[in-house]
C-alpha cells in the first residue's frame, strides 16, 4: 500500500465558503482511496491560531509561546476532521512517529512542536512514511510569483523547482502565524528526502483526486 500525506490548510476547513457537505464529500473520496492507499492528513490552524496569536501577540507573549497557541489550534481542527472522516484516528497523536504507527487506513493530526509549521509536520510525515505524494492544499490554485490575493496581475506557476522557492524564501522558520504557501523549513525537508509535491486548492476535491491518481490538474508541481 502506497503512503500519501496531504498538508490541509486551516484556511480551507474554516474558509467562510465552505459548506457541510464538503467534508461529507472529503469523507467520500478518502473513503474510495483507502483501497491502494493509506493516507495521512496533516491540519494547519487557519484563522483560529492566527486569532489567537494575534491575542498572544498583542498581550507580549513570546514566540514560542505563539507557536503552543497556534498548535493548540491545528489539534482542535485535527479533532474536528477526526469526527468527519469515519475511517480516521480519534486520537490525535502529537509528533510524526506516533502518527506512523497509528493502523488506521486514514490518519490526521495537527502540528507538533514550536518552530515546525503544519507543512513541516506534513513534509517530515512524508519522508518518515516514504510517501509517493506529498500534496499542499491550500486555500489558493497553487503556488504564484506574487500574492494573488494582494495581486491582480499574479500569475500562477504550473512548475517551479524547490531550488527556485529556497533561493526566494530561505529555509528558515519564520515569525508564528505567517501564512505563505510553503515555509522555508518544510522546503529544506522536500529538497533533502526528495519528496514528490504538489501544491492546490484544497477545497477543490477533485483536483486533490486528481493528483493522487496520476492525472492532470489545476495546481503547481514543485520539482525536485
Amino acid at each position: 500500500m502506497k503512503n500519501i500525506v496531504i498538508s490541509l490548510g486551516g484556511s480551507v476547513i474554516l474558509s467562510d465558503d465552505i459548506r457541510p457537505d464538503y467534508f461529507v464529500r472529503l469523507n467520500n473520496l478518502l473513503d474510495s482511496l483507502t483501497e491502494k492507499y493509506k493516507i495521512f492528513i496533516v491540519v494547519g490552524g487557519g484563522k483560529t491560531a492566527r486569532a489567537y496569536i494575534k491575542m498572544g501577540r498583542d498581550a507580549g507573549f513570546d514566540e514560542k509561546t505563539l507557536d503552543e497557541l497556534g498548535i493548540e489550534a491545528t489539534r482542535i481542527n485535527a479533532v474536528f476532521l477526526s469526527k468527519a472522516i469515519e475511517k480516521s484516528n480519534k486520537n490525535i497523536p502529537l509528533t510524526t512517529d506516533d502518527a506512523k504507527k497509528i493502523g488506521n487506513k486514514i490518519v490526521i493530526m495537527g502540528g507538533t512542536t514550536p518552530g515546525h509549521s503544519t507543512d513541516m509536520v506534513g513534509a517530515e510525515l512524508a519522508e518518515k512514511t516514504k510517501a509517493v505524494k506529498y500534496i499542499i492544499a491550500t486555500d489558493v490554485d497553487g503556488v504564484y510569483d506574487k500574492d494573488p490575493k494582494k495581486h491582480s496581475d499574479a500569475k500562477k506557476l504550473e512548475e517551479v523547482s524547490v531550488e527556485e522557492l529556497i533561493e526566494k524564501q530561505g529555509v528558515t522558520w519564520d515569525a508564528a502565524g505567517k501564512n505563505t504557501v510553503i515555509d522555508g523549513p518544510a522546503l529544506k525537508i522536500i529538497h533533502r528526502a526528495r519528496i514528490p509535491t504538489f501544491v492546490l486548492n484544497g477545497k477543490k476535491l477533485d483536483e486533490i483526486k486528481q493528483v493522487i491518481l496520476g492525472q492532470s490538474f489545476n495546481g503547481t508541481i514543485i520539482k525536485i
